[in-house]
């Protein structure tokens, strides 16, 4: 449940910072795309310092967690999306 949510949320946060950053975009696919890889691996990597720990931070229990897991995919996505974003900046001028 956890991934599902990370990965939507990453595909929302490629999106939101591509808005914010138009010369950055990577189109709403390949937003959404960069947003998902973004989302999943800030699960992973949430997964790995131990979500459960920092979802007392946010709330404790359930909510903390999936809270966590929601922020850390936007996160993860918006910075995916302008990392891929400035590489093909540079790379297609």
């Amino acid at each position: 449940m956890e991934l599902i949510l990370s990965l939507i949320a990453g595909a929302v946060g490629g999106n939101i910072a591509g808005g914010l950053l138009k010369p950055m975009s990577l189109g709403t696919i390949g937003n959404s795309l960069a947003g998902v890889l973004g989302g999943g691996s800030a699960a992973q990597l949430m997964a790995m310092a131990g979500a459960g720990d920092l979802a007392g931070l946010a709330g404790g229990g359930d909510t903390g967690v999936l809270t966590v897991v929601i922020v850390a995919g936007a996160l993860g996505g918006g910075a995916v999306m302008l990392a891929l974003g400035m590489i093909r900046k540079m790379l297609f001028r």
